[in-house]
């Protein structure tokens, strides 16, 4: 699994950094490939194609979630990528959660909502970077991108032909479990039932578009 952390913060090796470096730790102690790439809103985003989850983060500032991360999602072009991509959001905030849930997560959310939210959490300034919160966060986000799998591919519920089996195995072996999770979502989601080298082959170009 590969997730990868978006932030936007204005201050470099600050609370908000601390805090997503300790989501990386924890990530990786779990098994999972994590990079980390601060917001630029006319970046190009296409290599957020190449991760299984994407989590957003981002520092509120007078009442709003800190520039380059909207903009990224507004004029830029992460919200293209982002598409059938499973993310995981969290703020920086002294507001009371509930208010944050309010006011500002809709700020992200309003431009997610084709997505599959698997977890979100507002941190107050001050917490302790390795504190349960953070661990809570990670252990949260990784049960709902396990229940998901779960929940769209039960058992047996795909079948592969064997030149599918055969393509997938010519694949070198650090991206064949990429290209396995990519050709059953796309069987899913299309109602195939079958993975032929035609699906395999449709679900690689899907990606690439």
């Amino acid at each position: 699994m590969k997730a990868v952390i978006l932030y936007d913060s204005k201050s470099s090796g600050g609370f908000t950094e601390a805090i997503i470096d300790s989501m990386g730790q924890q990530l990786a102690a779990s098994g999972v490939y994590v990079e980390k790439a601060k917001c630029k809103a006319m970046a190009d985003y296409s290599f957020v194609r190449e991760f299984d989850i994407v989590i957003l983060g981002a520092p509120v500032y007078y009442f709003l979630v800190s520039s380059q991360l909207l903009a990224s999602l507004i004029q830029g072009n992460l919200k293209k990528n982002l598409k059938r991509k499973k993310v995981a959001l969290f703020l920086t905030c002294s507001s009371p959660e509930a208010m944050a849930a309010v006011l500002y997560l809709p700020q992200l959310k309003i431009h997610l909502i084709r997505n599959r939210i698997l977890a979100e959490k507002i941190i107050a300034p001050g917490a302790d970077s390795g504190s349960d919160l953070i661990e809570e966060f990670v252990d949260n986000l990784l049960f709902e991108y396990e229940k998901t799998l779960k929940e769209r591919f039960p058992s047996h519920a795909v079948e592969w032909t064997d030149d599918a089996q055969d393509l997938l195995q010519s694949i070198p072996s650090f991206m064949q479990g990429k290209f396995h999770t990519l050709a059953e979502e796309y069987a899913a989601e299309m109602g195939y039932r079958e993975i032929t080298v035609d699906v395999l082959m449709a679900a690689k170009g899907d990606m690439e578009r």
